[in-house]
């Protein structure tokens, strides 16, 4: 069985993070933008263990990796917050309605 090239894995990566910036671009609800970036961190994820795998990084790849996916449950968990509390006050999670939040 042939192995995937480390090219593969950073066209992979590129892509997601593509996908996660037009996400975060295009969409106009809280969730959407939520999605975007997540998909921008596990883009990000697949070139941390890439080159954990096939270059110099060791295992140190596999340690920033677990890092990210750390900061990404808190932030979906502190960002699904603010959206829900958002929603209870403004019947919609729409972020062009958000410019009441400015300090």
């Amino acid at each position: 069985m042939n192995e995937i090239a480390l090219e593969g894995y950073l066209g992979i990566g590129a892509l997601l993070f593509v996908c996660g910036v037009l996400c975060m671009a295009t969409k106009r609800n809280g969730i959407g933008v939520l999605m975007g970036v997540e998909l921008v961190l596990n883009g990000a994820n697949v070139n941390f263990v890439a080159f954990s795998k096939f270059g110099t990084l060791g295992l140190d790849g596999q340690i920033a990796s677990m890092f990210v996916i750390v900061l990404a449950a808190a932030e979906a968990a502190v960002a699904l917050a603010i959206a829900l509390n958002f929603y209870n006050n403004h019947l919609t999670i729409d972020v062009d309605r958000a410019n009441e939040l400015k300090g």
